[in-house]
């Protein structure tokens, strides 16, 4: 990075389905380490499955609510709400979603650490979308497993 702090208004903006990404930092300004995104999700947006990946993921809620559901190695699957102000830690490799089930948009800081599998995986998903309409979930399958994630059953 070359200049500090971020300048919001000069931040990359992307549309991923239904929710809106502003790029705070990415994998190449960061070395690697991380991936790090403002993300605004509708009501009822968020992925549709449960999915699984290495890089470790940390919310920070600054408004409205997240649900996050996890199913950590031999725990049953858990459903927790987030509100604003709220921290929520994602160890890498537990099957988890993030869905926004109340009557108003969420917008939640999100770091990615390492950065560039789900670097990859936004950008490749945001491409194909600007070329065709929305991905098919075959497209989105290969899209996921190019870059490291796995996709689960849905919720």
């Amino acid at each position: 990075m070359d200049k500090l702090p971020v300048d919001r208004a000069t931040c990359e903006r992307l549309t991923m389905g239904r929710d809106e990404i502003t790029i705070l930092a990415t994998s190449a300004e960061t070395g690697g380490a991380l991936f790090a995104v403002e993300v605004r999700m509708p009501p009822g947006g968020g992925p549709p499955v449960m999915h699984r990946h290495e890089p470790g993921e940390i919310y920070h809620v600054l408004s409205g609510e997240f649900t996050f559901y996890t199913a950590p190695a031999g725990a049953p699957r858990s459903r927790v709400t987030a509100r604003a102000g709220d921290v929520v830690p994602l160890a890498g490799g537990v099957p988890h979603t993030i869905r926004n089930e109340s009557s108003s948009d969420a917008v939640a800081l999100l770091v990615h650490a390492p950065g560039a599998p789900m670097e990859g995986f936004t950008r490749a998903v945001v491409a194909a979308s600007a070329t065709d309409g929305p991905p098919t979930m075959e497209q989105v399958m290969k899209i996921a497993a190019d870059n490291g994630i796995e996709m689960l059953d849905p919720i």
